[in-house]
């Protein structure tokens, strides 16, 4: 089976192989789900070509002296730890999990500027995962002290060595970044997002109802791919597209002028 899609722009061929692949009891019916697939693609590209026609050419440059192996000790700056164009998003993130109040989980704490906004909502407790020494002395120590009769508590280690004994929450914040190079080749290179590998955690975490958002980087749309991953794990999803100040030397891997902000419901 062959099929070619044309536009003055592209030309996209798919060839499948396999007579047994993408085979339904009529072949009306495969012609169909494959047009489709095809159609779809070709309408991603479109959308792609006006979407990075607006992006900002960004350093991408790591710090010679902060290797990928060496994160999760590392002492960064305020902006290697968030830049200041992710504002907006922390704020959208922190109403999507934290408006509804209960017990809310904060997986990275960074500079605390995520966890003040979700601080102005009526939560019942706050919960915080950071592994970073230097953070907890220079950013989460301070903080808490602006916060004397808050419920919160720091679990002062990696996520992965301390979510298992942890109960069940109302809303989970998920913002950390890859520590290694085995996991930036393994979460974000071969991943739709970086959170991805979390979600059965996150999943596992939530009270029934309960709300999920994490960096989604999708730009202006939820793409299938993560559609589907997201619907394995949570009931449902709901989007909106947050508007960003990019500076044209931003130093992270995100050189859009928007991304999706998605609230997951367990």
């Amino acid at each position: 089976m062959k099929r070619i899609k044309r536009t003055e722009a592209f030309q996209v061929t798919l060839e499948i192989k396999d007579d047994n692949y993408i085979n339904p009891p009529k072949v009306a019916q495969r012609n169909a789900v494959v047009n489709r697939a095809l159609k779809e693609f070709s309408a991603e590209l479109n959308s792609l070509h006006e979407q990075t026609r607006k992006f900002v050419p960004g350093e991408t440059v790591a710090d010679d002296n902060i290797g990928l192996s060496e994160r999760g000790q590392a002492h960064l700056s305020a902006q290697e730890i968030m830049e200041d164009w992710q504002i907006p998003l922390m704020e959208a993130m922190a109403k999507a999990i934290a408006e509804d109040g209960g017990d809310i989980l904060e997986v990275g704490f960074g500079r605390g500027i995520s966890a003040d906004m979700i601080q102005k909502h009526p939560i019942n407790s706050h919960t915080i995962i950071e592994c970073n020494d230097l953070v907890v002395e220079q950013h989460y120590n301070p903080w808490k002290n602006k916060y004397p009769t808050k419920t919160i508590y720091l679990k002062h280690c990696l996520w992965q060595d301390c979510i298992d004994n942890l109960g069940l929450f109302d809303g989970i914040f998920f913002h950390t970044y890859p520590l290694n190079e085995d996991e930036y080749m393994q979460y974000v290179n071969a991943s739709i997002t970086f959170a991805e590998h979390f979600f059965h955690h996150a999943a596992n975490h939530l009270k029934p109802g309960g709300r999920f958002t994490y960096f989604s980087n999708e730009i202006q749309s939820l793409s299938r791919e993560h559609q589907h991953i997201l619907l394995k794990h949570f009931s449902s999803f709901s989007i909106h597209v947050i508007r960003l100040n990019m500076p044209v030397d931003v130093k992270d891997t995100w050189w859009a002028n928007s991304m999706v902000v998605i609230k997951a419901i367990k």
